[in-house]
């Protein structure tokens, strides 16, 4: 395993500098509800527990559209307040920033109008994993030759490659401020936006090459690296240098036959490829059955407007593992105080695999609802959160989360593949009988503390009160960092030596984990970890205090406390 030292933080001064973007776009237009809407007038739409669509009745005297969204009176479903959804303002767009202080300009040509758009597909055509494709496939020759086409397109489209990456920077970068919150920035990654801004960013993205290859019937492949079988860089994006799917600044060292780690860290050991791929099947089945038991675990902390990035709860347990980890360890290191490409927010999209890994992530959200029974958040504020993207045609659109929950509606659907990881649950560590776990302090005498050095502390269950069984959960509280730093630590449970524990050890619970991008932003953010099955793996049920050990892996973070609640 990886000492402390081997991830270097990233540190830098920062100035803000606004540009003024070009916003001539008409207001939006009312959206008209007849007295008792029909059926097929309703929205927005929420979803069923079996993760479809179901309307919600709305009725004209309880609705109002107007500028930034959904505005309710006295609507008669669950009483809600004021729609007030998180969403981005276009009047002006900010500088963003790389993580050694650098300024780069991610903002978009200048937007004149901007229509909504609903999309209305005619047809479904099937997204296949990447690893079944060579650079000699009819498929690499329609991918690669829509790639070129769109990398040749004047800097002044844009649908240009380097466009679409900006679309990717300025939205994560800091690029926006909230609509009616111009001292807050608008971020789309660390919360509930995540999952569904990307299917929207991924959807216009292949409608683009669709349009550059005059071939309606193409989609986007995945890097179905949650499989033995996508577990390396797939050939189409590595085998051929002048390929337009190449890029150099991918990390040499992860080139295949490198298996990737679905919990890397710079410089942690590389183990044989066999055990590499336990562990990752085993971290899928932690992230995904174990810790997303509920649409705050899966989709991560809601967001409205008002809301500062910086001190909500954060990211879903995929977001942050394993996506940000396959980003960094795609991404190169070379000079770790200023990663680049995958490594980094601000440039992820200028690698083509940036596509591909976010089809596959996108693809996670289809499996959570349907085979492991999700559901959709019915939550107004998400449903009408909206982006703004450029067409096929290089004209301005405004989406709405409520209307891309159905991937068929957007025209396409993933391949059938296995999925071993749901059969790969983590196991307790063999240890020997009658062992007892260490002696270590109480978190009151601890915490706070700087995150430098590993630490043990033995925190104490709270007793139950009334019936029945609700969950155990291990809160991590005040995580203080800066946002443009690489951060890392993992987190284990009752493990009396964490050299020896692995991710296929139950004692291993997983980790928390920030990609530097942004703005200068203290965050303060809280990790939470679900410990009941774990505990009965464990055979500590019964126990009255467990034991928990924090192992940084990088740059040093502020802990605030630990302590274990109960989430019915």
């Amino acid at each position: 395993m990886a000492s402390a030292s081997n991830c270097i933080p990233y540190s830098s001064s920062f100035s803000s500098n606004k540009s003024p973007l070009s916003d001539n776009r008409r207001k939006n237009p009312t959206v008209k509800f007849t007295c008792k809407a029909k059926n097929n007038e309703q929205r927005p739409e929420t979803t069923s527990k079996n993760g479809g669509n179901s309307p919600v009745k709305l009725d004209r005297r309880d609705v109002l559209v107007g500028i930034g969204g959904l505005y309710r009176t006295s609507l008669a479903v669950n009483s809600m307040n004021l729609a007030k959804p998180a969403l981005p303002d276009f009047k002006d767009c900010i500088e963003a920033r790389q993580p050694n202080g650098t300024p780069i300009n991610c903002c978009p040509p200048a937007i004149d109008k901007i229509e909504d758009y609903v999309p209305s597909a005619t047809t479904i055509r099937t997204r296949m994993a990447a690893q079944s494709f060579t650079v000699d496939s009819d498929y690499y020759k329609k991918y690669s030759t829509a790639i070129q086409k769109m990398k040749n397109l004047s800097l002044t489209d844009p649908r240009n490659f380097l466009q679409q990456a900006n679309v990717h920077c300025a939205y994560c970068d800091g690029g926006y401020t909230q609509k009616g919150n111009p001292n807050l920035l608008y971020e789309i990654h660390y919360s509930w936006l995540f999952f569904p801004w990307h299917r929207w960013f991924l959807y216009f993205f292949e409608k683009i090459c669709q349009n550059l290859i005059d071939d309606d019937t193409f989609a986007l492949p995945f890097w179905n690296w949650d499989a033995p079988e996508g577990m390396q860089i797939p050939p189409m994006y590595n085998s051929v240098v002048t390929s337009p799917l190449y890029d150099f600044l991918r990390n040499p060292d992860h080139l295949p036959p490198s298996v990737i780690n679905l919990e890397w860290c710079n410089g942690d050991t590389t183990v044989p490829p066999n055990d590499q791929i336990k562990y990752n099947l085993a971290i899928m089945y932690t992230q995904m059955i174990t810790q997303s038991k509920t649409q705050t675990d899966f989709f991560g902390s809601p967001y409205r407007a008002g809301d500062d990035i910086t001190t909500l709860s954060g990211a879903g347990q995929i977001e942050q593992t394993p996506h940000n980890h396959v980003h960094s360890w795609t991404g190169t290191t070379v000079d770790p105080s200023n990663p680049i490409n995958m490594g980094v927010f601000y440039s992820a999209a200028r690698d083509p695999i940036f596509y591909a890994h976010h089809a596959n992530i996108d693809r996670i959200w289809t499996i959570w609802l349907n085979q492991l029974k999700g559901t959709n958040i019915t939550d107004v504020d998400w449903l009408t959160a909206y982006f703004i993207f450029y067409n096929e045609e290089a004209k301005p659109v405004r989406v709405r989360i409520q209307d891309c929950l159905d991937p068929t509606k957007l025209g396409y659907t993933y391949e059938d593949v296995p999925i071993p990881w749901l059969d790969a649950s983590a196991k307790p560590k063999p240890r020997a009988k009658g062992k007892t776990l260490p002696s270590a302090p109480d978190p009151a005498q601890v915490f706070p503390v700087i995150l430098d050095k590993t630490i043990n502390v033995i925190v104490k269950r709270p007793k139950k009160s009334g019936s029945g069984s609700p969950e155990e959960i291990l809160v991590i509280e005040g995580i203080e960092y800066d946002k443009r730093s690489y951060v890392k630590f993992n987190v284990y449970i009752n493990e009396d030596d964490v050299n020896a524990c692995r991710p296929d050890n139950t004692e291993f619970l997983g980790s928390f984990s920030n990609l530097p991008h942004g703005h200068r932003m203290n965050v303060k953010a809280n990790k939470k970890f679900r410990i009941s099955e774990v505990l009965e793996e464990l055979g500590a049920r019964d126990y009255d205090k467990v034991l928990v050990t924090l192992v940084p892996k990088s740059s040093p973070v502020q802990i605030n406390g630990i302590k274990i609640e109960f989430h019915s």
